[in-house]
């Protein structure tokens, strides 16, 4: 299994010039989830765009997304491509990623195109496994159509995750929340 951080948005709510690279705790944004995804894939892989300024994350690879559009159905498409094979997804931006989240939908893997992470009754895309047979759905689907809608085309399986896990950091504040909520568990 491949992990893939999708980090290929522009980050401009949060107001730094690299979202990937936004102080948490004294480590890198991307560095949370990378972890998460490292300790349970043979490879990781960080697909964005060409200008995307990463912070050193040893063991990961770079694989540049088309600079257009700038949608996260673009990076898992081209994830999927590289690999050429099932690819673990999860957002860049979602420090609280635990290993066990991660093998929870990898043990949830079947013949479906897609394994789906949902909190609250809402299906959380951006932590999800593909396999290479949602390729052709993937690329198809409307460029304007909402990426929620785009995978449950694919009829994934669903795996219900806690919404805490599944937080993503958007703006000051969440990364404020973040490092409050990681203070805490320490």
């Amino acid at each position: 299994m491949i992990g893939v951080l999708l980090a290929g948005g522009a980050g401009s709510r949060l107001g730094t010039e690299s979202k990937p690279a936004a102080d948490l705790a004294g480590r890198p944004l991307i560095a949370y989830p990378l972890e998460a995804l490292a300790s349970v894939c043979e490879r990781v892989a960080v697909v964005c765009k060409r200008e995307t300024e990463l912070p050193e994350l040893p063991g990961a690879e770079r694989w540049d997304e088309p600079a257009e559009p700038r949608h996260p159905l673009t990076g898992i498409v081209h994830a999927l491509d590289t690999a050429g094979a099932p690819v673990l997804v999860c957002a860049a931006d979602m420090p609280f990623v635990t290993p066990d989240a991660c093998r929870t939908l990898m043990g949830a893997a079947a013949s479906a195109p897609a394994v789906v992470a949902v909190a609250d009754g809402m299906i959380q895309p951006t932590f999800a496994l593909y396999a290479p047979a949602a390729l052709d759905t993937l690329r198809q689907a409307p460029a304007d159509d909402p990426l929620t809608r785009t995978v449950e085309a694919l009829g994934p399986v669903h795996v219900a995750l806690p919404a805490a896990l599944l937080r993503s950091v958007n703006t000051p504040d969440d990364l404020r929340e973040a490092e409050e909520q990681l203070s805490r568990d320490r």
